[in-house]
């Protein structure tokens, strides 16, 4: 039944999203459901919207794999973001704070009855409480994009990380920093990442555009520019499967291990969930002293008080399989 709830629904938005008022003025509808019950559910009828040229807002409520625990897995979303991204003229996003919800809608209302393109907007949106900090001056266009630095450290040393979230992660992300200044003396700059996925659209615009014309000057991509004054590895985590962020590996000049959410999860909370899929501060702030390790930083002693400190089990079983 909430099957056929939510297709009706759907249907409804699209025939909003493709009509005017009485007036003359363009309806701007909003769909708002369960994200696991959006793109899983009634992806084709999301098809059709991009098919129909459709204009509006989908908000995926309670997103993420780690956040609706308590009703089951058919309410774990870990992948909506990757079956949106199929869809040609859906622009998504996946925001931590209320300013960049406001940026996005705001971009979103401009290109769609401003500008009058043909794209419809997918946000997903949490219910977690957390703190929502000012908006860092001159980002507005870094959301849009899909990367900014949300914190920097002015003078990093050689123990410096880059760690970098979407969503409700990015919370784990900020604990993560504070775990490892507190632990080991390491800093760290933090970037949210409200869209790996036009991240990754604008890489592969910029290998089509040198591949059409390798004798002009070559695009950089946007994440290139972003990350290449960064200075150390860089570990992302968010609450979908890793392929999410994977995307945009290509285009990263740093070390870039990625965190994610893949297999079902079947704990009975949002700290046991995280910990199983490994997106927890813990286990982002363990994989930020594994590269460290790696690119020289820190000792083999600091890694294995590390792995200690934050209980990594190297025998676990693989999230994926269980």
């Amino acid at each position: 039944q909430e099957g056929l709830n939510e297709a009706g629904a759907m249907a409804d938005w699209i025939a909003a999203a493709t009509s005017y008022s009485n007036h003359g003025v363009p309806m701007i509808p909003f769909y708002i459901y369960y994200s696991m019950f959006g793109f899983q559910r009634i992806g084709d009828l999301a098809w059709a919207a991009g098919d129909s040229r459709a204009r509006g807002f989908m908000l995926g409520g309670t997103a993420g794999r780690t956040t609706l625990n308590g009703e089951g897995l058919q309410h774990e979303d870990g992948h909506s973001h990757i079956l949106a991204s199929t869809i040609p003229n859906c622009i998504t996003y996946d925001p931590t704070f209320q300013f960049e919800v406001a940026v996005i809608v705001h971009h979103g209302l401009k290109r769609m009855y401003q500008d009058q393109e043909d794209v419809f907007f997918y946000l997903t949106l949490m219910n977690e409480n957390y703190s929502h900090p000012d908006m860092p001056m001159g980002v507005e266009e870094d959301i849009i994009k899909g990367l900014y630095r949300f914190s920097k450290v002015e003078k990093p040393g050689k123990k410096h990380v880059n760690l970098m979230g979407s969503g409700t992660i990015l919370v784990q992300v900020m604990k993560a920093a504070e775990m490892l200044k507190e632990d080991f003396g390491v800093t760290s700059d933090i970037w949210s990442a409200p869209s790996f996925n036009e991240l990754a659209r604008d890489m592969q615009d910029c290998m089509r555009h040198n591949r059409l014309n390798p004798l002009a000057d070559e695009k950089e991509p946007f994440v290139t520019k972003q990350l290449s004054q960064a200075k150390g590895p860089i570990v992302v985590a968010t609450d979908y499967m890793k392929n999410f962020a994977e995307q945009i590996r290509a285009a990263v000049p740093n070390r870039y291990t990625v965190l994610g959410t893949d297999g079902f999860g079947r704990s009975d909370s949002r700290v046991n969930l995280r910990r199983f899929f490994e997106v927890d501060a813990n286990h982002i702030a363990a994989a930020a002293m594994v590269d460290l390790h790696r690119e020289g930083a820190v000792s083999k002693a600091d890694v294995e008080k590390a792995l200690k400190r934050y209980e990594i089990d190297g025998d676990k079983p693989n999230p994926r399989l269980v």
